[in-house]
């Protein structure tokens, strides 16, 4: 007996009527979104040669990508991330595109996350990638087109906004190896204070030490820059604070109050990211449903020198909790053939009713009673014969 026949792998699921009909309402008011900031779609494969994904800056381990050969015995991967392959895309196939070029996709990524975690393996994503622009310009593009994004799906949301040159300037003058400085990185991404905690005291206690050890609460509204510059002292670090405060300020004309804040200790665990980066919540989520920032490295890896920015929103949890009308999908009109004779007649008419604007349904049941039957099981108001 196949005793997974009648399952799916763990961290994936059916979406069935009313869960579809909440991810393409989603999916269509964000895509709304981009398309109003010019951006244009483009699909890469589900397939990628791990290669691509297997470079020490990109964040993502080889045991959490799903992995497989092709023919000529090749490892690739199951995409498990869209800003790559995008990257990919334009530094081989758009290398004589005007630039800047404004990408948005819509596609799934697959993480093999450990077992029990919770967390699933088929995530939904949109996100846009903003390539071939550097400076402030571009960097409040795209963090304001996150904030339009988040507004199209939900009321009660909030954007926290850090740079990602803080900690790469304090880690780099840390006298400390590289595996204890990834441990550290991932202790605050985690927000796992009492290990950072444990392992910062180990450490020689200095400047830099002190400034880490502080980043994790430098978090609200400007009064945190103040804070900030009482304890970093890296020349580096304060450069970047200095860029974060001139965006904040940018960003304070949006009046969105409290819905933008700082957060000095934002990182992330993709090493490409070289300048702004920022994360959306929502209420009732703990998790970020949306992470970006600028990645001017990511061309490195193809020997082209690009600006690039932009984030990626998780679909899943929003459509879970869309507000949409349930009934949207029901038809107003069931339309049945009498008889045999009159199914064309049938047909073309429901075609009529669609064009006129009507949410009308061809019956395919021969037993006029069932038919009747199944309209008044699914609501159906309004049922029309043929033939009589």
């Amino acid at each position: 007996m196949k005793k997974n026949l009648k399952i799916t792998p763990e961290g994936t699921k059916d979406y069935l009527f009313k869960e579809c009909t909440a991810v393409n309402f989603v999916c269509d008011k964000i895509s709304s979104v981009f398309e109003n900031h010019r951006f244009h779609q483009v699909i890469t494969p589900a397939l990628e040669y791990y290669d691509l994904f297997s470079n020490d800056s990109s964040g993502i381990t080889p045991e959490s990508m799903f992995k497989t050969t092709d023919n000529m015995g090749r490892i690739v991967a199951v995409r498990p991330d869209s800003t790559l392959p995008i990257a990919r895309l334009v530094a081989t196939r758009m290398q004589n595109e005007v630039l800047p070029v404004r990408l948005y996709y819509n596609q799934a990524v697959y993480r093999n996350n450990p077992s029990l975690t919770g967390r699933s393996n088929e995530i939904m994503q949109m996100g846009v990638e903003l390539i071939g622009s550097t400076g402030k310009r571009a960097d409040l593009e795209v963090i304001t087109t996150a904030i339009h994004t988040m507004q199209a799906i939900c009321d009660d949301f909030r954007i926290e906004v850090g740079h990602s040159m803080l900690f790469d300037a304090l880690s780099t003058s840390l006298d400390a190896d590289d595996d204890v400085k990834e441990n550290i990185k991932i202790y605050i991404e985690n927000k796992n204070y009492s290990a950072l905690g444990d392992l910062l005291d180990k450490l020689e206690q200095n400047e830099t030490v002190a400034a880490i050890r502080a980043l994790p609460s430098l978090f609200g509204g400007e009064e945190v820059f103040a804070k900030a510059e009482k304890i970093i002292k890296d020349t580096n670090a304060l450069k970047a604070l200095d860029y974060l405060k001139d965006l904040f300020s940018e960003l304070s004309s949006l009046n969105l109050g409290d819905k933008i804040s700082l957060d000095l200790g934002l990182v992330q665990r993709n090493d490409y990211y070289s300048g702004i980066i920022f994360t959306g919540y929502i209420l009732g989520y703990g998790d970020a449903i949306l992470s970006g920032g600028r990645y001017d490295k990511i061309f490195d890896m193809f020997h082209c020198s690009m600006g690039a920015s932009g984030f990626a929103i998780n679909i899943n949890y929003i459509a879970e909790q869309a507000r949409y009308n349930s009934k949207s999908n029901i038809p107003e009109v069931l339309v049945f053939a009498k008889n045999d004779s009159d199914i064309m007649n049938a047909i073309a008419y429901t075609s009529e009713l669609v064009r006129d604007g009507v949410k009308a349904q061809f019956s395919d049941l021969s037993d006029e009673q069932e038919a009747r039957e199944f309209a008044e099981k699914l609501g159906i108001e309004k049922f029309e014969v043929i033939g009589e």
